[in-house]
């Protein structure tokens, strides 16, 4: 691996270094905090890992994080799970994410676009101000520090507002997107029992407009704990009985008042993608996201006040709340709500044009649909502005890399590209970012600051140009402090440490160059993962084996050596059924009514069964490698599984496949 790609594809220029954020807060560290001033990004990120306390003082000190009590050290106990950071400290994410209002309170804090791509700016005062008038509004309701907030909203300034008053107040922020089906949002908002609902009337999606009051009708029967709800005429209707309007809530001139909690209190809650059984609800702190935040985007995404930070994303997404917390260094945030591709291909480049976005962040699989529609971004769009595309989800293609390189390259552009790869469960990266290293085509730049990431064999023995599971050996600060439900920790344990005791496990492939940069190779286990955005399998059983006809249903996503991504349904059908063109229609309609479009299958496959473990669990990881072309005797225990024949079913299909 580490002979693959020897010359970089793109090499900062001197001048770029000197210039970049972390180098002079390198030479910083060093001056007061003794980091090495020499040896570049590898001595840094060394130091930060060998040194993890200091390394995290520094970054408060150089972000001037403000502690309304200080902390009595940085890190109580460094054991994972459990980590204990800056204990007795307080403090407030939403403070930090508004305190550029006191010096550019006429410049806008958000752009926020809709398919019509005309941006419309909100400028910081003016979110300061309805920040603060919500944030006394939600007090008067008897939102309290602790209690949910959720949120049923496209990715629109409102969605911004409400999470940094629901935060000013000391409430944990909830959301999902309204493509989702009322059935697969209960299963998260239930968890965590929102005392108020934060809801649209509809969304507009690839030119048409999407009426979502009954599902919100059905939210609010089915959640018994609301206490308000809160209606946002997207679409121009009246609010229903009951409900509050938006516009009252937010008109008061009210000066922000920030609740000071614990480093540790719950800012949010996010959802993993409900593989097994309902999804996960990660908590994560004010203290950890705010600080891992400011060291992903001021450090490694080199993003400052002179900056426009546009990622497409959507709020059931975590992408949403890193790009929310662009804020923090003072950026202008692009917020586009709508269709990736309306009303063509090209249509976030346009965006990016329009906006004059400086770092675009986007999907490895909208590079690659640009790519093969032939789209030309630098040529037919003015992206002068643009130092940066980023991308995640899944991992950039090296054909994704060369296409983004020479289509810039044309126009003499100098564009960094930087593939990251993290997780909801941190809400941040482990790897990608660097703006003072070199790319190399499919590859990361190099692990996070602070992050001692490491590939390992299953015996725990870490490894170098070699394929091994993607670890993390000390704890991050956006690590979830818990999650929602889960009163003995076991959940949480299992999920991450059950493999390496004591180490974070993700759940990636992954491999760690001799040059020290990383190489994603996609799931280890089963999550799927479509467009950017974790799905889980179980919601999408739920949903078809409601049909009288489907006996069971197997769901598996794979990911493709050119980049694609394929998700086939199996189905198992029942006794005199056929699986002819009605009945996979109305596979596809359920999907996508109680679901998302996104959960609807690629292909719909009829199989003579299912196979299970001998504890009559559904079999995807060994399916998923036979699909991706593993031998039978290397992709699965026989004697784990139920019916060992079904196997040859899928074995034969990925042979005609190949």
């Amino acid at each position: 691996m580490s002979t693959v790609n020897p010359q970089p594809l793109w090499q900062p220029s001197r001048e770029q270094i000197a210039q970049a954020r972390i180098t002079t807060f390198q030479t910083w560290a060093a001056e007061h905090h003794g980091a090495p001033a020499e040896g570049g990004y590898t001595a840094l990120h060394r130091w930060s890992v060998e040194e993890l306390d200091t390394f995290w003082k520094a970054v408060t000190e150089w972000f001037d994080v403000r502690f309304s009590t200080p902390c009595a050290r940085v890190l109580g106990d460094r054991t994972m799970p459990g980590a204990q950071w800056f204990p007795g400290a307080t403090l407030n994410y939403a403070e930090h994410a508004l305190r550029a209002a006191a010096s550019r309170a006429d410049e806008a804090a958000l752009l926020y676009v809709d398919e019509t791509h005309d941006p419309r700016p909100v400028t910081w005062a003016e979110l300061r101000r309805q920040v603060g008038s919500l944030a006394a509004e939600l007090r008067s309701l008897g939102v309290r520090p602790g209690d949910r907030v959720s949120g049923y909203l496209p990715n629109i300034p409102q969605a911004v507002v409400a999470l940094l008053a629901t935060a000013a107040v000391g409430g944990v922020w909830t959301s999902c997107a309204p493509d989702f089906g009322a059935r697969s949002v209960l299963d998260r908002f239930r968890q965590v029992e929102p005392v108020v609902l934060f809801t649209v009337d509809g969304y507009r999606y690839g030119g048409k407009e999407h009426d979502r009051r009954d599902a919100v009708a059905e939210l609010r029967r089915e959640l018994p704990t609301l206490r308000a709800v809160v209606h946002i005429p997207l679409l121009g209707t009246e609010a229903p009985d009951g409900a509050l309007d938006w516009s009252a809530l937010t008109a008061a001139d009210t000066e922000p008042a920030f609740e000071p909690v614990p480093f540790d209190h719950p800012l949010w809650v996010l959802y993993s993608s409900g593989t097994t059984g309902l999804p996960k609800a990660i908590v994560q702190s004010q203290g950890g996201i705010l600080v891992e935040h400011l060291k992903q985007l001021g450090l490694h995404c080199d993003l400052g006040p002179e900056d426009r930070f546009f990622w497409y994303t959507s709020t059931g997404w975590m992408m949403w709340n890193f790009l929310v917390s662009g804020l923090l260094t003072g950026t202008t945030i692009v917020l586009y709500d709508g269709s990736p591709a309306h009303p063509d291909t090209g249509a976030q480049w346009r965006i990016a044009e329009r906006t004059g976005a400086t770092l675009y962040g986007t999907s490895a699989a909208y590079v690659m649909a640009c790519r093969k529609a032939g789209v030309h971004p630098s040529r037919d769009f003015d992206l002068s502005a643009v130092k940066c595309v980023a991308t995640t989800g899944s991992p950039l293609p090296p054909d994704g890399f060369r296409w983004l390189h020479d289509e810039f390259a044309e126009n003499g552009a100098d564009l960094w590209i930087a593939s990251v790869s993290g997780g909801t469960d941190v809400c941040s990266c482990f790897a990608g970012a660097v703006p003072t290293l070199p790319v190399h085509i499919g590859e990361l730049q190099a692990p996070g600051l602070g992050t001692d990431l490491q590939s390992w064999d299953p015996s725990g023995k870490p490894l170098t140009d070699e394929v091994g599971e993607l670890v993390v050996t000390n704890p991050m600060p956006s690590m979830p402090i818990r999650f929602w439900n889960d009163p003995d920790g076991t959940r949480y344990h299992d999920s991450y440490f059950d493999t390496y005791p004591g180490v974070w496990r993700h759940g990636d492939w992954i491999t760690v160059t001799s040059r020290g940069s990383v190489v994603i190779h996609g799931r280890s286990d089963s999550t799927l993962n479509r467009q950017g955005v974790r799905m889980g399998s179980a919601d999408i059983y739920e949903a078809v084996e409601r049909l009288p006809e489907i006996r069971e249903s197997l769901v598996i996503g794979v990911e493709r050596p050119d980049g694609g991504y394929w998700m086939p349904l199996f189905v198992h059908l029942a006794p005199g059924s056929a699986l002819d063109e009605d009945l996979r229609g109305r596979i596809k309609r359920t999907i996508r009514e109680h679901l998302s479009p996104r959960h609807v299958p690629d292909e719909i496959i009829e199989v003579p069964g299912v196979p299970h473990t001998l504890t009559g669990k559904r079999i995807e990881v060994p399916v998923k490698r036979l699909l991706q072309g593993t031998p039978l005797e290397k992709a699965v225990n026989p004697g784990s599984v139920d019916n060992l024949d079904l196997l040859a079913f899928y074995e034969e299909l990925a042979r005609k496949r190949s």
